[in-house]
């Protein structure tokens, strides 16, 4: 098989959760290019209707699907919409997210569990009714579950970031995916996680304005991620090309994470 036949994802069924904007976005046009078939997740219908069209535009086949994953009565019927118009899920790529800002001291329960919810619960929730209805009866797909390099460390303390509980919830992810891959290897199931580093978003933008200066010095590649830097390992951790890899947490982060 040739390289180009490997990361060839014709036919392939991909179901991107956040994915109308930011990094989700890039994601499902990448993936999307590369001839899977797309369905989006989010919570809000013009923004679903927005990405929808845009990805029509790059002659990509899409569904958006409206859904607050953070309830976890959404999932099947989610999982539902994109088996009855396609019968598959060949791809899940687990990319919503929220974060909470507080000092450990003080940080409410309330921000505590939204973050759970969204950053971990329901990216199992998700992956077990995909897997289940899915990719172990048919013995074969691709997870990929967007992580971060805050799930591999603490922040700088002269920072004053207080993301404690989204620090935490990516952590997790990151050894979900060990432990999902581990097990769901014997389905020929491959469980990744990307771990992003700064990239501008709704989310960052606020923090990025005040720390921006502070990361792009500690950063090698003395950038910020674009809106390209994370097509091609997403394309990578989704085609055939990466059958021998899982269990792995890739930092997509200019080598912030190897200093």
């Amino acid at each position: 098989m040739s390289v180009k036949e490997l990361l060839d994802l014709t036919g392939k069924v991909a179901l991107v959760t956040g994915g109308t904007r930011g990094i989700g976005l890039q994601m499902a046009e990448a993936i999307g290019e590369m001839g899977a078939r797309v369905a989006i997740v989010a919570r809000k219908e013009d923004e679903l209707e927005q990405a929808r069209a845009h990805l029509g535009a790059m002659q990509i086949e899409s569904l958006s699907v409206a859904a607050d994953l953070a309830d976890p009565a959404t999932i099947p019927r989610l999982t539902d919409a994109v088996l009855s118009r396609w019968g598959q899920v060949d791809i899940l790529l687990n990319n919503a997210g929220c974060s909470w800002a507080a000092a450990a001291e003080d940080h409410p329960q309330e921000g505590w569990r939204k973050v759970m919810n969204l950053n971990v619960d329901a990216q199992f929730f998700l992956s077990r009714e995909v897997g289940r209805r899915s990719m172990i009866p048919r013995r074969g797909g691709k997870i990929i579950n967007i992580a971060s390099i805050a799930g591999l460390f603490g922040n700088p303390p002269e920072w004053a970031l207080h993301t404690l509980a989204y620090n935490t919830s990516k952590g997790a992810l990151v050894n979900m995916t060990r432990a999902l891959a581990a097990e769901w290897g014997r389905y020929n199931i491959n469980v990744n996680a990307i771990c992003p580093g700064f990239f501008p978003s709704r989310m960052s933008e606020v923090t990025l304005e005040r720390i921006e200066s502070m990361v792009l010095k500690m950063t090698p590649l003395s950038r910020l991620g674009g809106d390209e830097d994370l097509k091609g390992c997403v394309v990578f951790l989704a085609s055939e090309a990466s059958r021998h890899i899982t269990g792995q947490a890739i930092a997509v982060d200019g080598g912030y994470s190897a200093i």
